[in-house]
């Protein structure tokens, strides 16, 4: 080969490096700039706000629902009071008036049945069998509530004793010798008292209005 032909074929394989360098320069700038680029669009990108993220989520909250609902049944219950009308007042129970008896007798008192067990009931059981009707027992419990409260062994220093204070107690001895410490023979003992003196127990609160005693 001669001398020219090998100045050619070396000259060829310098060409062939020389492209083959600017190439991988040319690929590793490229793939620089591009790592370059990524980084500083990282850095620079918009954040997300949590804030805003947290507030644009509120409308669609379950507490923000339950509250839209509050404010829709305020709304609703705001027109109904304005459209509300009146159309009655509510009747209150009243007891009955005192009632006048024939013949001008005193003035019935009304009073419910009393409980059964007490003192009360038995006094209310009993007033039939000295001819007195039920409706006198609410004269009965005025005199006798605030004579005794009801109470079989209630005491005074005047020697008034039990129930309808029998005066002295030993009188109650006549309706039974258990009249101590039994209200239910106390209690006989008082009726009698009070139909032989006063003719009916409504009588005989009439009496005890005006004098505080019977």
């Amino acid at each position: 080969m001669s001398q020219h032909r090998r100045r050619l074929a070396g000259k060829k394989r310098r060409n062939r490096r020389s492209v083959r360098a600017f190439l991988l320069t040319t690929v590793i700038a490229a793939s620089l700039v591009a790592f370059g680029a990524r980084y500083m669009i990282g850095q620079f990108a918009v954040q997300a706000d949590p804030l805003a993220n947290a507030v644009g989520g509120i409308p669609t909250s379950h507490p923000a629902a339950e509250l839209e609902q509050q404010r829709q049944h305020i709304i609703l219950m705001a027109v109904a009071t304005k459209s509300l009308k009146v159309v009655g007042s509510p009747t209150v129970a009243k007891l009955p008036a005192p009632v006048a008896p024939p013949a001008g007798g005193a003035p019935i008192v009304y009073a419910a049945p009393p409980n059964a067990g007490t003192a009360e009931a038995i006094a209310y059981n009993m007033l039939p069998s000295f001819g007195f009707s039920h409706s006198e027992f609410g004269c009965l419990n005025n005199i006798w509530s605030r004579e005794s409260g009801w109470r079989w062994n209630a005491a005074n220093a005047s020697g008034a004793y039990g129930i309808p204070q029998a005066l002295p107690g030993s009188k109650m001895a006549s309706a039974g010798a258990d009249w101590l410490t039994n209200p239910a023979t106390q209690i006989k003992w008082g009726l009698g008292y009070i139909k032989s003196i006063y003719g009916t127990p409504c009588n005989a609160w009439v009496f005890w209005q005006a004098h505080s005693w019977y």
